[in-house]
């Protein structure tokens, strides 16, 4: 029974960690009037002006019950505008607004701030992302695919 001691779950740290991170952006994000998920929304944006919201929510690993409050508060901050396409009115495009472009500034010395708190070099940083994202495909494979239960 060794198997279900919580000191031997792989499942543990990884969702421990997670909380932990979270916490660690807490104060940089507060600066900036942002939970973790608005900021993470912001990140997406930053890179690609304008976005629907379901291509949002597969980039985010979030559903639609998640992203449609998330998405009215930022709108509500006047960080985003939400627009339905005028080709398809089932899709809905988000789209930063001068506010959000302009946040994106003061956010930009978050990751270096992070980083340090961590105290990992770059190449140890790396290698920890790839090693994240080759489990995260794994995992994505496996929970879209329900027959491997």
């Amino acid at each position: 029974m060794d198997n279900l001691k919580l000191k031997n779950q792989l499942c543990f740290p990884i969702y421990a960690l997670s909380r932990q991170v979270t916490l660690l952006y807490k104060p940089f994000l507060e600066e900036l009037n942002l939970t973790y998920t608005q900021y993470l929304v912001l990140l997406v944006l930053w890179e690609k002006d304008s976005i629907c919201v379901r291509d949002l929510g597969e980039k985010l690993w979030l559903d639609s019950g998640t992203l449609t409050p998330l998405l009215k508060r930022m709108q509500e901050k006047k960080l985003i505008t939400r627009n339905r396409s005028t080709e398809d009115e089932r899709r809905v495009d988000i789209a930063l607004t001068q506010v959000g472009i302009d946040l994106e500034k003061s956010a930009s010395r978050i990751p270096e701030k992070i980083n340090q708190l961590f105290e990992l070099d770059n190449e140890q940083a790396n290698r920890l992302k790839v090693e994240l994202k080759d489990l995260l495909e794994i995992t994505r494979k496996k929970c879209t695919n329900k027959d491997h239960l």
